[in-house]
């Protein structure tokens, strides 16, 4: 490849016959370019060597400098260390002085004796820095001889910590500077801080050069001045209002009416602290901020020691107070979070209320012993008033202890307290959910009950062959009528027991025949839970008691229903899919009870609901069918059958009219009349002068199903008024 280029060049110059002429000339020229060269090269080839002998030279210097280097710090390491100590003592002096003169004060020496510090301190740390390469020994002399400065930078450092923490009083005192100082240093701590971060992880990268430069960062600590500083603050704030506890302990009242101190604080903060710290303190909103975290600590203190009710109700007044207080110094409610008592102010109100409850429990109970025990007794003849009539003084006794209650809740300027007092004070008249346990004591007291009529029969068949024929029938009425009072007690509970299923299917009873009732999940759940109650009642009721319960239960449920139907308003039932709805509810419910009772049993009691959803599905020609058959049962019940016929949103009232129309001269002309027997939908009380019937469906309100319930049964009970007969015992 060489030659071929050799010849290349050679066919370059000798293109032409006559270039052969030129030879001399050529040569001589590339002679001149090969002695220029060389000259060059050789001219090189002298730089190198000496670059080399200059190389060598420059690493005895260096290597000379370093020892120069070394011995100069040590000289000067040497020098600090002799002169270190009366530099510490002319320092602690310093800092005495300032001490003297209390935190409050104007601190002169502040910034001298800091900078003075910060230098013995930098000398400290590369000396223990240098000092690792030493042996263990050497490093414990160094140790010994810095102590003095270790303790002093301790005491300088509890000094500052000392001012920080009287930040306020020094604004409000006029000693502003102080705090300025303050400031300075620790701003001055944190850019250190900041440098030996920095260096650090600049040593971290491995660069060797940035590695010698940064003995001092790396040596050095990190001091957190500034986390230190504010933390000092805190800890003042936070004793403030310990203090101020500690001392009004027993004078809850007396610490609540002592809190407007930190209103003056606050004031003086905005007034006289902010201009003193640079922005990025923000240290109006952390100052305010930390004032309201040790404000709610400390309240959160009272609330948990169980305090009268009268400290409850002024700190609830405090804490209204208090936030129309920082409103008008213009404190914005983000630094005020999280609010006090975590927002649960309002609830000062309730322990009020229930302290105000418990006492009025306590002396009711008291009063209700006394009286019963007086009632019992009757040891004295009832007290007259000014008009002659008989009374009982618990009647007076209890109603003043209630107008005191009262009174109490008056002083609370809050309605809320007054009505949650009078509340409770006739809770009992209007219960609004059952409390815990009282479903098993009801099965418990129903069971005994039985239990109960029991043993007396058995005491009653035990001693009755033991007494004369005089007084026989005496014991025996007296043994009955014992009976029938356990036997009447276990008819109540029953009702009570059926009671607590329809209090809690009360929120689904409700939306009968209303537009959530067409969706197919309200039945299933009102089942469920009449299939929990029976599952427990079943477990834990005397068989004969359960069977009155399902028996009652079945027939609140259809008068539940019923009455939804009779209360739906006009054009309210979408037809057909109501009666279909009406259907699919009443087999549910069918086949729910066949879980306790036969089929063929059932039947006498649904058949009134076949007749109500045939009225409700016939044609406006056809209802006078339908209703014949339900007329002839449960005679003629106009008003409700109009209230279903009105219902129905495929009816005009014209065509609703003329129904009634029919149905009522069907009645008139065939003399359809109330039934002799009570149904589900008619029932009589006690004969009365006038002999009045009452329509079970047209009562209404919240009680009306029960008093339905028992107004059924006691009529379904009036024929075995007196003794019970054997039968009525065998039942239950």
């Amino acid at each position: 490849m060489a030659t071929f280029s050799a010849s290349a060049a050679v066919g370059e110059v000798l293109r032409q016959p006559d270039d052969l002429l030129k030879l001399t000339t050529y040569r001589n020229k590339l002679l001149k370019e090969k002695a220029a060269l060389d000259n060059k090269l050789q001219e090189e080839i002298e730089k190198l060597m000496n670059t080399k002998d200059e190389s060598d030279v420059f690493q005895k210097i260096t290597r000379v400098s370093a020892v120069h280097r070394n011995f100069a710090q040590t000289a000067k390491m040497v020098e600090q260390l002799q002169s270190m100590a009366d530099k510490v003592d002319y320092l602690g002096r310093l800092l005495d002085d300032d001490r003297s003169q209390g935190p409050i004060s104007d601190a002169p020496h502040l910034l001298p004796i800091h900078f003075q510090l910060q230098q013995l301190e930098s000398f400290r740390n590369e000396t223990m820095a240098e000092a690792k390469r030493g042996n263990r020994e050497e490093r414990e002399i160094l140790t010994r001889w810095f102590e003095p400065l270790d303790v002093l930078i301790k005491e300088f450092e509890g000094w500052m910590w000392e001012l920080a923490s009287n930040v306020v009083e020094l604004a409000r005192q006029g000693y502003g500077g102080t705090v300025v100082r303050l400031v300075k240093i620790i701003e001055f701590e944190g850019r250190e801080d900041e440098k030996t971060v920095a260096l650090r992880l600049v040593r971290k990268v491995g660069n060797d050069a940035a590695r010698l430069r940064g003995v001092q960062g790396n040596a050095r600590p990190i001091k957190n001045y500034r986390h230190k500083f504010l933390d000092a603050i805190e800890k003042n704030i936070k004793g403030k209002f310990a203090d101020h506890y500690d001392r009004n302990e027993l004078d809850l009242l007396g610490f609540i009416d002592g809190l407007d101190f930190m209103y003056k604080d606050i004031i003086r903060i905005k007034d006289d602290v902010e201009h003193l710290f640079p922005p990025d303190f923000e240290a109006v909103k952390w100052l305010i901020h930390r004032y309201h975290l040790a404000l709610d600590e400390v309240l959160k203190k009272v609330v948990s020691s169980a305090p009268e009710a009268q400290v409850l109700l002024e700190l609830y007044a405090w804490t209204k107070e208090y936030t129309r207080s920082m409103k008008e110094l213009e404190v914005p409610s983000e630094w005020l979070q999280p609010p006090l008592l975590d927002g649960k102010a309002g609830d000062l109100l309730e322990d009020y209320v229930r302290l105000i409850i418990t006492k009025l429990e306590e002396w009711t109970v008291n009063l209700q012993k006394q009286e019963t025990a007086k009632f019992r007794t009757r040891t004295e003849e009832p007290s007259r008033g000014t008009d002659g009539l008989f009374g009982m003084d618990g009647v007076v006794d209890f109603f003043s202890i209630v107008n005191q209650q009262i009174d109490l809740a008056l002083d609370s300027n809050q309605g809320a307290v007054l009505a949650r007092v009078v509340t409770e004070a006739q809770a009992e008249k209007r219960p609004e959910e059952v409390a815990g346990g009282l479903v098993e004591y009801v099965m418990a007291l129903a069971n005994d009950q039985l239990r109960a009529a029991d043993f007396t029969e058995a005491l009653q068949n035990r001693l009755e062959p033991l007494v004369s024929d005089k007084y026989k029938p005496t014991i025996v009425d007296r043994f009955n009528e014992a009976i029938d009072g356990y036997l009447d007690v276990a008819k109540q509970c029953t009702g009570t027991l059926v009671q607590f299923v329809f209090n809690d299917l009360r929120p689904a009873t409700r939306q009968f025949m209303q537009s959530g009732w067409y969706n197919d999940q309200l039945m299933p759940q009102i089942i469920e839970t009449m299939r929990d109650y029976m599952g427990d009642y079943q477990s834990h009721l005397n068989p004969s008691i359960f069977e009155i319960v399902i028996e009652d239960l079945l027939d609140a449920f259809l008068i539940t229903y019923l009455t939804a139907l009779r209360r739906a308003p006009p054009n309210s039932l979408r037809m057909p899919g109501a009666v279909q709805r009406l259907r699919s509810d009443i087999s549910q419910v069918f086949d729910f009870f066949t879980l306790y009772k036969p089929p063929e049993e059932l039947e006498p009691s649904f058949e009134i609901m076949d007749q109500v959803a045939s009225m409700l599905s016939a044609s406006p020609q056809m209802v006078f069918m339908d209703y014949w058959n339900f007329a002839k049962t449960h005679g003629p019940q106009l008003q409700f059958v109009e209230a279903i016929m009105r219902a129905r949103d495929d009816l005009e009232r014209g065509e609703t009219n003329e129904v009634m129309d029919t149905l009522k001269r069907k009645v008139r002309d065939e003399g359809i009349e109330d039934p002799q027997e009570p149904t589900i939908m008619v029932s009589y009380v006690e004969p009365t002068p006038t002999d009045k019937q009452v329509k079970v469906l047209g009562a209404s309100g919240a009680a009306s199903l029960m008093a339905n319930i028992s107004a059924y049964a006691g009529t379904m009970a009036s024929k075995a008024k007196g003794m019970r007969s054997e039968r009525d015992r065998e039942r239950f």
